[in-house]
């Protein structure tokens, strides 16, 4: 395993963080025991979640994940083992059952405490906000369309506030965004410079693959110059990207099998451009997922790749990208199918 460290901190962290989402939906909490064990033995130490998971959202699942996650740490005891990142849902029409209102001091302060007492810890290492509370694009949204119905009031200082306040006491170590576009990622860092005592953002957590790289448009220059680098997730765009879907195939208990409305990695242009990215790999023998992994984890800006798994097998391919380095042929040759389909599904 490689390492890296939290930016403008001393926390190491693994290159590949074990992404969470699907424990207590598509996996049991056995399973996700087994995946968490397998995981630290091959050197990760690094797991993100968020009280919204698992996904999709639902009343019956809430925080599932949080829950899972907290029952190993009870039975391994190795809580100071792991850096644990997790994040309060934004005010959206599908997660009104968590909570109707945005980041006010209150939902912030009640969300934390929650995900304290489901994960069975006393604090969280990094702690997320998981999409702007403003109406803006993220989510598959390529472009920004002004909303003038949008009645959000800039609150940035507040919720950096309250933030600061729960570091204090200890409940969260770091805060980082996700979901965020240069607008807010410089909003939130140009109000802790111009006030020193509110915390920065240290990192965004942002869709990146070879079907979706955005984030290079705007935010990866502001990720290297402000040192607030990207936590990736969705790197295989929801397992387009192992091959899997390749010639209309639908395999069972697959996410797009059991959840249709998540395809929008395998529409159109994305299915174009993920059969080149097959042929390019296997002409270096190579498969698709170690590509396409491998890509992410070079990327200059990038801290952690979040890889997220439903089998052992596939938990096993992912975390082994790590120790593979892509040729210059190969990376030329991304290069040029991203030139001709460039970001097909945002």
């Amino acid at each position: 395993m490689l390492y890296t460290n939290l930016p403008h901190t001393e926390i190491e962290v693994s290159k590949i963080c074990l992404g969470t989402m699907t424990w207590g939906n598509q996996n049991s909490e056995d399973e996700a025991h087994e995946q968490m064990d397998y995981a630290v033995d091959k050197g990760i130490n690094f797991f993100d979640t968020a009280e919204l998971y698992s996904i999709p959202a639902h009343p019956d699942r809430k925080s599932n994940t949080e829950k899972i996650i907290g029952t190993w740490f009870k039975k391994n005891g190795n809580r100071e083992n792991i850096v644990l990142a997790s994040k309060i849902a934004g005010k959206a029409e599908f997660t009104k059952f968590i909570r109707t209102t945005g980041f006010t001091r209150d939902s912030i302060i009640e969300a934390v405490e929650g995900s304290l007492n489901r994960l069975q810890t006393d604090y969280i290492d990094l702690y997320q906000l998981h999409w702007p509370e403003r109406s803006t694009n993220y989510f598959g949204i390529r472009g920004y369309k002004h909303d003038v119905s949008d009645h959000w009031k800039d609150n940035i200082h507040q919720v950096l506030e309250t933030l600061r306040d729960l570091i204090r006491e200890g409940k969260i170590r770091q805060v980082g965004l996700s979901n965020e576009n240069p607008w807010g990622m410089m909003r939130f860092l140009e109000e802790s410079k111009v006030h020193p005592s509110l915390p920065r953002m240290i990192t965004i957590q942002n869709p990146y693959s070879l079907l979706n790289r955005q984030f290079e448009i705007g935010s990866s220059e502001i990720a290297m110059r402000e040192d607030m680098k990207l936590l990736a997730y969705s790197p295989l765009g929801f397992g387009a990207l192992s091959g899997k879907y390749l010639g209309d195939r639908l395999p069972e208990n697959s996410r797009l099998a059991l959840f249709p409305n998540y395809d929008r990695y395998i529409k159109g242009n994305s299915k174009i451009a993920t059969q080149k990215y097959y042929e390019l790999a296997q002409s270096h023998d190579l498969s698709l997922t170690q590509m396409a992994l491998a890509f992410v984890n070079s990327r200059p800006f990038l801290t952690s790749n979040i890889i997220g798994a439903t089998t052992m097998k596939q938990l096993e391919e992912n975390i082994t990208s790590i120790e593979i380095e892509l040729s210059q042929e190969v990376l030329e040759g991304i290069e040029a199918i991203h030139n001709k389909i460039p970001n097909p599904a945002p």
